[in-house]
């Protein structure tokens, strides 16, 4: 899968903390993957949740270092692209402010 907006990656976390070690391995594994379809996914991400925001599109959301964070993405199986769209605390995800930009 190619990432867009992989900058975004390794800016939303210190390389040395652990969701920055976290962001790490998932950009490699991402890049490894040949994911199909959300089933595909789980394999390798099982917490891994497809949630519906207000446009009426469905954005995949990845639990980061437990639950401390989340990392919100776009996955175009068809294409094998996946956007980065925002790094988040667990209190910041619960908001749900996020889902209105979406």
């Amino acid at each position: 899968m190619r990432i867009i907006k992989e900058s975004f990656l390794r800016n939303a976390a210190s390389p040395n903390s652990k969701a920055g070690k976290w962001l790490t391995a998932w950009r490699s594994a991402v890049k490894a993957a040949d994911w199909k379809s959300i089933q595909d996914l789980r394999k390798s991400y099982p917490s891994a949740d497809p949630v519906k925001v207000n446009s009426g599109r469905t954005i995949t959301v990845f639990n980061v270092c437990g639950n401390d964070y989340r990392l919100i993405t776009a996955i175009h199986y068809d294409k094998q692209r996946i956007y980065t769209l925002e790094f988040l605390t667990h209190a910041e995800y619960d908001k749900n402010n996020w889902k209105k930009n979406r």
